[in-house]
């Protein structure tokens, strides 16, 4: 399978380093499942695609094998690596425990444009799921998250939650495409703004607890849906 398959060239940006460009481009086509588990990375090739020597890449490709995205062989090249189940459960613990302080937080804030914020989000999350936007439903559905972190004043933890979460973020994405997911994610997300704009921390960490649980509790339905994409 050839490396490159994407339709519009890559546009530099020259206000960024050429690796962390590379890496987040990388990235970013491994997360949306444009790169599929298996698929071959030729570091030469990347290098011409992105305009850069080879260096940027392999630094890209080595990130990307620290959070478990790609497997490197040396000697023999480097692909796209399955779903690792395990990564997606640490990322989860993870962002299990830093948003129901953050639910809490910003509840007891009882902040006005937050709620307002938020509400904005899940009517605009409702019209992409009208149209059947998948894409543009999971971006808001990040912006939501975002939002709230940005809220408690804890924007550095939500990049460090983000930089671990590229597994849960594929199996997240896998079980978007389910039957009744995204429905449930957006009845979800108008709960917790819900309880966020009446100041009721406890009913939002309940939010959380329940909007969380979904994915990894399915995993037997994404096995079975999705084989080619699960580890082990």
């Amino acid at each position: 399978m050839t490396t490159l398959d994407l339709a519009a060239p890559f546009v530099p940006d020259k206000s960024q380093g050429a690796a962390r460009q590379v890496y987040e481009h990388l990235r970013s086509a491994i997360v949306t499942l444009a790169f599929k588990p298996g698929m071959n990375l030729d570091r030469s090739e990347l290098a011409r695609y992105y305009g850069v020597s080879v260096t940027p890449v392999r630094d890209a490709l080595l990130k990307l094998e620290e959070e478990g995205l790609v497997d490197i062989f040396p000697q023999h090249g480097t692909r796209v690596s399955a779903v690792d189940i395990d990564s997606a459960r640490h990322a989860h613990f993870l962002r299990l425990a830093l948003e129901l302080e953050i639910a809490r937080t910003v509840a007891r804030q009882r902040d006005a444009g937050l709620a307002e914020g938020l509400q904005a989000l899940v009517a605009r999350q409702r019209q992409c799921l009208e149209r059947g936007d998948l894409e543009a439903f999971i971006h808001t559905d990040q912006a939501f998250h975002e939002r709230m972190f940005a809220a408690a004043r804890a924007h550095d933890l939500w990049r460090l939650m983000r930089g671990s979460s590229g597994n849960m973020d594929r199996l997240r994405r896998l079980h978007m495409q389910l039957n009744g997911k995204a429905e449930s994610v957006l009845a979800e997300h108008a709960d917790l703004a819900d309880a966020i704009a009446a100041g009721d921390a406890g009913l939002a960490e309940a939010c959380i607890r329940r909007h969380l649980s979904g994915t990894l509790s399915r995993l037997m339905a994404l096995r079975e849906h999705y084989p080619e994409f699960l580890a082990g």
